[in-house]
This record gives C-alpha cells, structure tokens and sequence, in this order.
C-alpha cells in the first residue's frame, strides 16, 4: 500500500530538514519525477537477473558508500546533530511506520506496527507496535520509546514564547517543527505497545507527523538516573510550562548525549543500540563508519548484504578516485562539468543525474550584530552576485539552471513557483546594485562574518564572489569558513551570515513552521515575525490545498519583505555506482542512495 501526498517545503517527522555539505536543502519538485531515475538499476532479488544482463548477488557481502560530511550524532533528530550524514546513518539503525520511496510515495512497514486513522472529527490516530520489534538489546520498543518520542515531537512541556519568540521553560532540542504534535493532549494508552493520538484540529500532515526513529527510551532514561517506568510517570505527571529538574535532566540527555567523538564503549555502548537492520560496529572519527546486521532485528526490511561502510570524503576528486580503485562502491559528488567527464569516463560504472529536493541559500542573522538593522540587511543583499553564482557553480552541470526567487518553492514546481515569484517582491533583488547598496548604508561600512563550510569549493566560491561584490558596496566581509562541524556553528551567535543548504523529505508541510516561525528547530538566525507565526501554525491545520498555498505564499512574500536572505539556486543531484553493486536508484531527496540499502545486493 502506498500513498502519494502533496510534495511541498516539509519533513517526515524525524528526518525533519537536513544540512548538507554538498547541494542545498528545501522545497520540493512537482509531480514529475526526478530527471535521470529511469537509469537507475532496478532493486535486485536472490537469483534474479539485472537490467544489464548482469547476475546480482544472492545476498552477503560488504558495500563502501563515500558520503561527504563526517558523522557525528546517534540523534538527528536533535537541533545541532540535524546533518544529512547523521540521518543517512541512524536511518539504517532506526526503524519506523513509514518511509518513503523515490518517488516520495509513503510506505507504511507493516513490519514494523501499524497506524490508523480512527477519527477524522476529532482527528484521531491510533499506533501499535508488533511485538517482534524491539531494540537491539532484547529491550521491547513499548510505551517508554513511544510517550518520549511523543514529548520530544510535541513540545508538549515548553512554556510560552519569551520576548525573542522561544518557548520559556524549552526541554528538548527538536530540529523539527512541534506545530503538528502541538495540537495533541496527552497520548491515551490501551496496552504497551498501543498509543491513541487526539488532535484539537484537523492537521493536514497527520500521516507523517509522529516518528519513532528516536533514540532508545530506556537509555536515556538510564543515563538521566531513572529507571524507564520512572521515566514513564514523569512524563505522564509533569507540568506543562513549568521547570522541573528531572525533565531537565532528561532532556539534557536527549540533547548531548548521543553526540559522539569517538567509538561508544563501556558505559556508552548503549548508544549504538539499534531498532532497524543494521548495527554500528566500527567508528573511526574523520574517517568511517561500518554496520553490521542487527541480529534482533524483526522486521521484513533485512539488509541482503553483511555489512556497509560509510567512508567520509569531502573532496570530489578523492571520491571518484577511490570508486576508480575499487575503495568504495558508491559515490555521490558535487555535480560539475569536470566530476561528470571523469565519472562517465570509468569503465563499470553507472552514473545516476537528477534535481535535488534541496537549494542553497544565504540567511542573515536578525537577532544581533549589523542586520539587525533592516536598511543593512537590504543593503547586503543587494550586493549578493546570484546571476553570478549560478553562472559559474551551477550552469557548467545544468545550462537551464536560474536564479532562484522564492524561499518556499523551487523552480520546478513551474506553476506554484511562477505564482509565488509575481507577488513575493523578490524583484527587488533581481540585479545587483551596489549603488542602492550604498544609499542605504549611507557611508556606514558594517563588518559581517559569513559562515559556511569552506570544504566544499561550490560554498567556497560562492563566499568568494559575495564578499567581492559586498566590499564594492563599503561592507567588510570576514571569512568565517569552517570544516568539519560547521553546522553545529550555526545555532551559535557567533556569525552574521551563513551560507548552507536545506533539503526535504519531499513530503507534508511542516518544514515551513520548522524553518521560519520564531520556535521553529531549524531557525538559526532569530527571525521573529509574529504575522508569520500565525500564518505557519494556520497552513498546519488548513486542509484546502488552495488556501494553503495561498498562505505559503504570504509567509515567501514576507521573508522578502523582512530581508530574510536570498534563495540562490536549486542544486542538482548526482550518484555514481560499481557495476558490481545492483539496487541503487536515484532518490531526490534527504534520504539521497540510502532510501532503500535493504535492497542493496553485491553482483556474484
């Protein structure tokens, strides 16, 4: 059974928007599908024979995948862990209702448990997990992994918004939107493994948005010095909007704990525990990660072969050099003219080209230093050389490629887009103009310290053409590039602007709230308007599709007009893999290869 939803800006629950070091991160496409997938490889099965003519494997062996950012968290789901890398690798460790196949269908693993809609007026969802699924350590997944996932997913126990817009008393550090979760009382148990949602209002994203792909309640129940039961009581006691130590203490956990430098062991081992098909065995830091099967795993989505190997190599030369050697298997670089000439020149390897779910972006800090000032903020963005960037970045790999103009949509969701740009004012912000630049300043010379990841030369060249055009304009531009743990930067105060990427599930809505409303978990630069609030927390609960896209394109039209940031293009995608491996197939989204890695089989 599968279920198509409308592919606009959002998340599924615990995947939420990602950062990503290679292409950007974002909306979503249209209905059509991503270009390139028809040459992607069909999933293989035991003792059957692939596209090619070639026999796959009957199952074993090891894959190598080189992946671009290093790991560092056993908890995407947490605000300063929300890096691609981390969910691609918990993804394999974590198992859940649904997931999404590459053409952003929803798929519910009955394997797993079910979910009902049992209600539409109250809306009500019923969960059940099968008795078969329970965590790596023997430990059931029951009511402990589904009230935590529950609290940490609603926001259920934060107070009110304080003068800057963040809840007062703020418990965990969700990277995704509460908006959906928000509208649900307390979840009504029938047995261990049952759990009923009732929603206060219709909610447009009911379907995607509860995950248990969390980390285990009874380790962090543990590690916070309670036991799963006490952990129980508390959640199902505790004041809502008050402190309260112990919820403190847990959430403490939720949030740093799984964050990791090196390879758990002794009292840490528990953090590798796994409810999906495979299993951390090997954490080598700047270097790799390895999973093995998970041999208590229960569900029907076993991995076909023994073992997978992420290797983390930044550098796209490096990347199709160890895929040359027979070092890894599957690669996927940053797309430019010289990486697609040297991929199609490798004997045995096919290469997979297709649009990104995803955009890079520059966002400016609204909450301290120079952009405060609005009048700075449309100075600086009126410098910004987009027409530029995406000359130089972004047309050598695809000569259609434009400037982006909406933060909402991406330039091929064609209608909604066009729509979005005739109203939004990004005109404004159509030429460069340097001499509007200086008007505004008004011979003020601001200095601005742009962060971005300065290991990938498409953000390194895009900083590099920023900062030119803005120093003609009187600003002084600091490099604040950084490598590796760049993201976990961009929660910190210490920055004026930021380069990045955000790419999507290709599901729901609640990537809006997650981004631009004040509380949202993925709102680095203290952007604060309470119109927008409003707007976002209505699009989660209108089930119009017209209407709502009525409201996103209100919430775009004031991010121009509040000199969020600029949209600079949507990225495109690219996947290399060994002939020798048979089941890849292009996925546009945040997921990217790893979609369907149960699928993956070594060719005999």
């Amino acid at each position: 059974m599968t279920r198509r939803r409308t592919r606009i800006l959002g998340i599924v629950a615990a995947g939420a928007l990602a950062l990503t070091a290679c292409a950007g991160q974002g909306s979503t496409d249209d209905e059509s599908p991503a270009p390139g997938t028809d040459a992607a490889t069909d999933a293989a099965t035991d003792d059957e024979t692939d596209a090619t003519g070639d026999e796959t494997g009957a199952g074993g062996g090891v894959i190598t995948v080189a992946e671009t950012n290093q790991f560092n968290s056993f908890n995407p789901s947490e605000t300063n862990a929300n890096m691609d890398i981390n969910s691609k690798v918990v993804g394999m460790t974590r198992s859940d209702f649904i997931y999404l196949d590459n053409d952003l269908n929803i798929v519910p693993d009955e394997s797993f448990g079910t979910y009902e809609l049992v209600s539409e007026d109250p809306l009500q969802v019923k969960y059940t997990v099968n008795e078969s699924s329970v965590w790596s350590d023997g430990n059931a997944i029951d009511k402990g992994d589904m009230l935590l996932a529950w609290a940490v997913q609603s926001g259920h126990f934060n107070g009110a918004p304080n003068e800057e817009g963040a809840p007062d008393p703020s418990f965990f550090a969700y990277a995704g939107s509460t908006e959906g979760l928000g509208l649900t009382g307390m979840p009504e148990f029938e047995d261990e493994r049952t759990m009923t949602l009732t929603y206060e209002e219709p909610y447009v994203d009911w379907e995607i948005s509860y995950s248990l792909a969390m980390p285990p309640a009874h380790v962090v129940a543990e590690r916070a010095g309670m036991t799963e039961e006490e952990m129980v009581t508390l959640l199902e006691s505790a004041t809502p909007g008050e402190a309260n130590e112990q919820l403190t203490a847990l959430a403490e956990v939720w949030n740093t704990d799984f964050t990791v430098e090196a390879m758990p062991s002794g009292e840490d081992e528990n953090l590798l525990l796994s409810s999906g098909p495979m299993i951390v065995s090997e954490f080598v830091p700047e270097q790799s990660i390895t999973l093995v099967k998970n041999e208590n795993y229960g569900g029907e989505l076993a991995a076909q072969v023994d073992e997978i190997t992420v290797r983390f190599i930044g550098d796209a030369a490096a990347a199709i050099s160890a895929l040359r050697n027979g070092e890894v298997d599957v690669i996927a670089p940053q797309p430019s003219t010289d990486t697609i000439q040297q991929l199609e020149g490798l004997d045995g390897v096919t290469v997979l080209q297709g649009d990104q779910l995803s955009y890079d972006h520059v966002d400016l800090r609204m909450d301290a230093g120079a952009f405060e000032d609005e009048n700075v903020r449309r100075a600086f963005l009126k410098t910004i050389p987009r027409q530029q960037i995406v000359d130089t970045l972004v047309k050598p790999v695809n000569p259609e490629a434009q400037v982006l103009n909406s933060q909402i949509y991406v330039i091929s969701e064609t209608g909604l887009y066009e729509e979005a740009v005739a109203e939004n004012g990004s005109d404004e912000y159509a030429e460069v103009d340097i001499e509007g630049a200086r008007e505004l300043l008004a011979g003020a010379t601001p200095t601005v310290r742009i962060l971005y990841n300065n290991e990938n030369p498409n953000r390194v060249d895009a900083f590099a053409m920023i900062q030119a055009s803005a120093q003609e304009a009187g600003f002084v531009v600091e490099d604040g590039g950084m490598g590796t743990g760049w993201g976990g930067e961009l929660a910190n105060p210490d920055y004026d602007a930021s380069i990045f990427g955000w790419i999507s599930s290709g599901v729901g809505s609640a990537g809006v709230p997650q981004l631009f409303s004040s509380a949202g978990g993925g709102n680095y630069n203290g952007y604060n308007n309470p119109e927008v609030d409003a707007l976002a927390t209505e699009l989660m609960t209108e089930l119009d599709a017209d209407a709502a896209e009525a409201i996103k394109r209100q919430i775009d039209t004031h991010l121009f007009a509040d000199a969020y940031g600029l949209p600079l293009f949507q990225s495109s995608g690219l996947i290399a893999h060994s002939d020798d491996i048979s089941g890849i197939e292009y996925m546009p989204n945040q997921t990217g290869v790893w979609w369907n890695f149960w699928e993956w089989t070594v060719n005999s």
